[in-house]
């Protein structure tokens, strides 16, 4: 259960720090550029601790794919980047397996 933590702190993190690199401006303003480098540092932490009970790629998979679909809802949100139709339905079927992963794969449970 613990790792699933991690895996969770490693999403949430990542997107923090994914969604903070637009406003970095290319590392030329200082407070986002410093909660880009911090947040994929907890991320990349976070992830390598969810790797002693969960398989690489199942982890990466789940981290990649939800951080994408939460990456995409921010930029939405803050920087009203509107995705079309294509977008939206690749994230949709990014979404979809990732719970295909969840619910049927064996790999996911050790």
């Amino acid at each position: 259960m613990k790792n699933w933590l991690f895996l969770g702190v490693a999403i949430a993190s990542e997107v923090i720090a994914t969604t903070a690199l637009k406003s970095s401006d290319g590392f030329s303003k200082l407070w986002p550029s410093l909660l880009v480098i911090s947040g994929y540092g907890v991320a990349f932490y976070a992830l390598s601790m969810t790797l002693h009970t969960i398989p690489l790629g199942v982890a990466y998979a789940i981290w990649s794919g939800l951080g994408i679909v939460f990456v995409s809802v921010l930029a939405l949100l803050i920087y009203d980047q509107k995705l079309d139709l294509p977008a939206v339905i690749g994230i949709g079927l990014i979404v979809l397996g990732v719970i295909v992963i969840n619910l049927f794969s064996k790999t996911s449970l050790h």
